[in-house]
């Protein structure tokens, strides 16, 4: 089987790439990225497996390189894209362009090729705000650029449905070690700041919730879902909702002398909680507690 990865050397590519390539089911990845996110984890540390591996610098809005690209593959995990904290609204034209238009250069591609399957890590930030749990059975109703351009990206791919087996997968906010590490993630940006600063910043009163998962979670589910999963089907994938303030908890557990700064909690924050598709579930079993991923997280800081 032939594995092309979009975004390959980003934070979740970089885990899948590792875990694909010692799936002897998976002979040969192409991973297809532009290094717009200046990480380069992926080329370094521990041996990757047996398959054979290519790495393209290319750009999503490439079409001839797209279509070179695709010529021999069987699965595509479009995982490019310009990211964004959930509720964060940046430059509009950046997410559209990148999120929904180079989804939409790729499902063209893909349209045309003798590629089988296509699996989307699009964001649970398609669900917008909600204090009560969203399933996938709710409408989407997203309140950020990053989530409005995820959403059109599924519509983009999910056309295919009629010619292609197509898994849209609503990520959770993802945390935890990886070479490729992303510190404008929540989690990762607390336990950046605990370890070295000795005190995190608190937004609010910390009880708004966000959906989690662990980033090895998430990347063994990306390997099932090639491997193992035929049907199109559009998913929710969490660990957990948890609190900033539960997050803060944790953190000072390991680290006692851990200082909390609250900022501005007199202004309201805005919650998502999102619900796990139970299929999801039977992907993955990781008898790892919350605690013990961060302090392995702490492990990892050098001094």
């Amino acid at each position: 089987m032939h594995v092309l990865i979009t975004g390959g050397a980003g934070y979740l590519g970089t885990e899948l790439v590792e875990l694909c390539s010692f799936d002897q089911r998976i002979t040969e990845i192409t991973i297809y990225d532009n290094l717009s996110h200046g990480r380069h984890g992926l080329f370094t540390g521990n041996r990757l497996g047996e398959c054979r591996i290519h790495f393209l610098r290319r750009e999503l809005l490439d079409t001839r390189s797209l279509q070179k690209a695709l010529e021999t593959v069987d699965v595509v995990v479009h995982l490019a894209a310009k990211v964004s904290t959930p509720f964060a609204s940046g430059d509009p034209h950046a997410f559209e362009q990148v999120n929904h238009w180079g989804t939409a250069e790729l499902s063209y591609a893909i349209g045309k090729s003798n590629v089988q399957k296509v699996i989307y890590a699009s964001s649970a930030s398609v669900y917008g705000i909600s204090d009560i749990a969203k399933t996938i059975d709710d409408t989407p109703t997203p309140n950020t650029t990053y989530g409005i351009s995820k959403l059109n990206g599924e519509k983009m791919l999910w056309r295919l449905n009629n010619q292609k087996t197509v898994v849209i997968v609503r990520c959770a906010n993802m945390y935890g070690y990886s070479p490729s590490l992303r510190f404008d993630a929540v989690i990762n940006r607390f336990v950046r700041q605990a370890f070295f600063e000795g005190r995190i910043s608190i937004e609010g009163k910390g009880d708004q919730l966000r959906p989690f998962i662990h980033i090895r979670h998430a990347a063994e589910v990306f390997r099932r879902l090639i491997t193992d999963v035929d049907q199109s089907a559009t998913v929710n994938l969490v660990d957990k909702n948890r609190s900033i303030l539960e997050i803060a908890g944790h953190l000072k557990e390991l680290l006692p002398d851990l200082e909390m700064i609250f900022v501005e909690q007199d202004l309201p924050r805005t919650s998502l909680q999102v619900t796990q598709s139970p299929e999801m579930s039977d992907l993955y079993t990781y008898p790892v507690s919350f605690s013990e991923e961060i302090q392995h997280f702490v492990s990892k800081f050098r001094f």
